[in-house]
């Protein structure tokens, strides 16, 4: 991390450089380039995003309730066997 001293050079250097007269229009550009920076970011945050909720799979739809087993039908005129 920069500390106090650090800072302040860093401004001298950017004055001495630039003039004062500069020094808002070059702030200007850095702030449209960081929101450009993040709105960018944004996107490619939201595409991805879209991209798995695309990609995931969806709540499985209830079956249908599976038939009781039930005796079949005997052929007519022919009696089902009978354990007594």
């Amino acid at each position: 991390m920069l500390g106090g001293w650090e800072i302040a050079g860093i401004v001298v250097v950017v004055l001495v450089l630039f003039g004062a007269r500069k020094v808002p229009e070059l702030m200007g550009g850095l702030g449209k380039g960081i929101r450009e920076f993040k709105k960018a970011s944004r996107e490619v945050q939201d595409e991805i995003q879209q991209a798995i909720e695309e990609d995931s799979p969806s709540k499985p739809k209830p079956r249908p309730p599976s038939p009781t087993t039930q005796p079949r039908p005997s052929a007519p005129g022919v009696e089902p066997d009978r354990k007594d």
